[in-house]
């Protein structure tokens, strides 16, 4: 069995990962193709591949042999050690029937595929408080995912806040 690693929550830039090794920065993205907005803007400052794989994926509907769909992982190396995880996690951009556009089993899911690649790579998992912003989704409800996805399985993962302003 492995041991338990606690969730590690640090102020800094998740786009900036504040480790050596092999790093999966994962976030949350929505299933309709649409990239503009929240993280994704950190991302693309960054690097390019994320949003042009991303949005190619969405064009063609597969990469490799994932669908795009919720639930669904899309790999993307931006660099030696760095790989980002766009995880399809939020059905559209906007509240449905009251519903944020979150999908908590689509996340879970899409944790699990990214727990399976860092266990690959041995690489750690680094994000921001993914899904609780233009998503809509509560950390109460997102933390609990994380920690059984990677702190129970010995997976280092760190939590990047913004610096208040």
């Amino acid at each position: 069995m492995s041991q338990l690693t606690p969730i590690q929550y640090i102020v800094g830039d998740a786009t900036q990962p504040a480790t050596t090794g092999q790093t999966i920065i994962a976030h949350v993205c929505n299933d309709i193709g649409g990239w503009g907005a929240g993280f994704v803007l950190a991302l693309s400052k960054r690097w390019k591949q994320p949003e042009l794989q991303y949005r190619q994926w969405h064009r063609e509907g597969t990469s490799g042999s994932s669908a795009f769909a919720l639930g669904a992982v899309q790999f993307v190396r931006v660099s030696e050690t760095i790989t980002v995880a766009n995880m399809i996690g939020q059905h559209g951009i906007h509240k449905s029937a009251d519903l944020p556009p979150i999908r908590y089993p689509a996340v879970d899911q899409a944790l699990a595929h990214v727990a399976e690649e860092a266990l690959r790579l041995n690489a750690s998992v680094h994000m921001p408080r993914i899904g609780c912003g233009l998503a809509g989704g509560s950390w109460d409800l997102i933390e609990p995912l994380v920690h059984s996805r990677f702190c129970e399985r010995g997976i280092s993962v760190t939590i990047y806040d913004l610096p208040k302003s």
